[in-house]
């Protein structure tokens, strides 16, 4: 079968099961299989080349919702090609909004000090860390990861950018560093325990220790980053923190609940979704740490 024909049917078959974008799916599974960018798959069609071996059955399988991302092995963020595969979450575009938050921050503190530390809580794949890490030279970046199944792929993709990880659990991380970051940033899970993803990507693949939150309202993570971004940060550092486009009101009571953080907002994703709060630490901690330089 040529290649165009083949696409024809993969898009048909991806449509009929329900995946959301059937033709760039069918595009990519082809050019993964040929090696090739979604680009040139699409001219190699016009000009009559034969489909790849073993593409109707990578098809079939796509059709299933097995996700994309585990199919070729690739997720995309940024400017990153990162690794992923089944008991890793993979990353979202929406997440790039998290990413550049840190990376603006990290770019203030490093022009007003020459140095700055950084920690991404729940790393997963590493992502964040490896965004920040590449787009801020001369940043020192951290992350923290505790599912075993998500660590290898967070190492192999933060390794390359000198990211310094570790094992562990959000809610402990990094004891001894205490009052030594200047950001915190964290994509926890966040979903309540009666919310079940409707698509089966999600639902089905994406790891359960990602995406449930814990507690009534699936809260009590983001609230355990709140907690270890205080005993980490610096006075006056920065957390940011996303979460569902309906927890918003409810993120600026957590951090309001505290009583420790300054000039709190919600940033909106590019889909005008509500997808992240970031706050400043107050300064009512250890003098030893001058940070007037750089006031927020």
């Amino acid at each position: 079968m040529d290649l165009e024909e083949a696409l024809r049917r993969a898009t048909a078959q991806l449509h009929d099961a329900g995946v959301p974008s059937p033709r760039a799916d069918a595009e990519l599974l082809a050019g993964h299989l040929m090696g090739l960018s979604r680009g040139r798959v699409a001219a190699l069609a016009l000009a009559g080349t034969a489909a790849p071996e073993g593409y109707a059955k990578l098809v079939e399988r796509r059709a299933t919702r097995i996700p994309l991302q585990h199919l070729t092995g690739v997720a995309y963020f940024r400017h990153l090609e990162l690794a992923v595969g089944p008991g890793v979450f993979i990353p979202r575009p929406e997440t790039e909004l998290l990413a550049q938050l840190a990376i603006d921050r990290a770019r203030t503190v490093l022009a007003a000090r020459g140095s700055v530390r950084i920690v991404d809580l729940g790393t997963g794949s590493g992502a964040v860390a490896a965004a920040v890490a590449s787009e801020v030279p001369g940043t020192e970046v951290h992350a923290v990861e505790l599912s075993e199944a998500a660590y290898p792929f967070a190492e192999r993709n933060t390794a390359p950018h000198g990211v310094r990880l570790h094992a562990g659990d959000l809610r402990t991380a990094l004891d001894g560093e205490e009052g030594l970051f200047d950001v915190v940033v964290s994509n926890p899970p966040y979903i309540p325990p009666g919310a079940i993803p409707r698509d089966p990507e999600v639902r089905d693949h994406d790891p359960d220790l990602a995406l449930y939150g814990g507690g009534p309202d699936g809260l009590e993570l983001p609230r355990a980053v709140i907690a270890t971004a205080e005993r980490l940060l610096v006075p006056g550092g920065f957390l940011a923190l996303e979460h569902a486009d309906v927890q918003g009101p409810a993120m600026l009571r957590l951090f309001a609940a505290s009583g420790r953080w300054s000039e709190v907002a919600g940033h909106r994703d590019l889909n005008d979704a509500d997808r992240a709060t970031s706050g400043y630490l107050a300064r009512d901690r250890d003098p030893r740490h001058d940070m007037e330089e750089w006031t927020p």
